[in-house]
């Protein structure tokens, strides 16, 4: 009875220790599509990476960029993929620290028009009202709007939510012109996308971040950096990648965003406070 009453004893023990050990992350996705679309798109890659760390990992996203970006800042997610702003800003508080990137990328924006649209050049542009998905979303708002600045271009942004939400209206004549992002129009449906070209492109940055908060065990995170980038050689992980339209993963390091750092964006300065 004894031996019987220390071998229940040692299995609980065991069992409470690998509860203790087990953790429950998020990843915060953000919101250039629809929460529907990402959840369709991340939760297969979330489940895959799951079983590769040990740990289960839960899909997150925002309603919108503005509420991403609090959440962010207020370190809610234990990993978050982010724009290349979003990451310089959050990489200093609350100090989130990338590990990956989408391999052989640079990101840039897009200004897309209808496809019977007959504008064909920027300047043709001034005096409009132009959907942006928000005011710091890198490509698709923060760069095309600071070169019609330049250019003494002036517009009025009209900030719709999401990537989705600029195509569709642009899609519907609501608005003359849109930002967004090669992939996501890629990703768009084909009864939007059809009736949309893109008018402009920006030059490229270094793309999206995939970051961890600073309080995520290294261990955690060394694993995850490891099944990200070894998607790249697993055909399942392949095929994931594929699914959102990434090449491949590398492994990132902070100084590989500094090329967007020496743009002196100011618009979430004031987060940093």
């Amino acid at each position: 009875m004894a031996n019987i009453f220390k071998l229940l004893t040692s299995f609980l023990l065991i069992s409470v220790f690998s509860t203790v050990q087990a953790q429950t992350l998020t990843i915060g996705i953000v919101p250039q599509q629809s929460a529907k679309k990402l959840a369709r798109l991340w939760t297969p890659i979330c489940t895959y990476l799951s079983e590769k760390i040990g740990h289960e990992i839960r899909f997150s996203t925002a309603n919108d960029i503005p509420t991403f970006e609090k959440r962010v800042l207020e370190g809610q997610y234990d990993i978050a993929y982010m724009n290349p702003y979003h990451y310089t800003v959050f990489h200093e508080r609350p100090g989130y620290n990338a590990i990956a990137k989408q391999k052989d990328k640079k990101i840039k924006g897009i200004l897309v028009v209808p496809k019977d649209s007959p504008l064909t050049k920027l300047e043709e542009l001034d005096g409009s009202t132009l959907a942006f998905p928000a005011p710091a979303a890198f490509a698709a708002s923060v760069l095309p709007r600071a070169k019609m600045a330049k250019d003494g271009i002036k517009i009025t942004p009209k900030y719709v939510s999401s990537h989705d939400s600029v195509y569709l209206t642009v899609s519907r004549n609501i608005f003359p012109a849109g930002g967004g992002v090669q992939r996501t129009l890629n990703n768009t449906a084909s009864d939007v996308s059809d009736k949309l070209k893109v008018l402009w492109t920006t030059p490229g940055y270094t793309p999206h971040a995939i970051a961890t908060h600073p309080d995520l065990d290294n261990s955690i995170k060394n694993k995850l950096q490891k099944a990200l980038v070894e998607m790249n050689s697993d055909p399942e992980g392949q095929a994931l990648l594929k699914s959102i339209n990434f090449k491949g993963m590398e492994l990132a390091k902070d100084k590989d965003w500094d090329d967007v750092r020496d743009l002196n964006i100011t618009l979430l300065e004031h987060l940093l406070k």
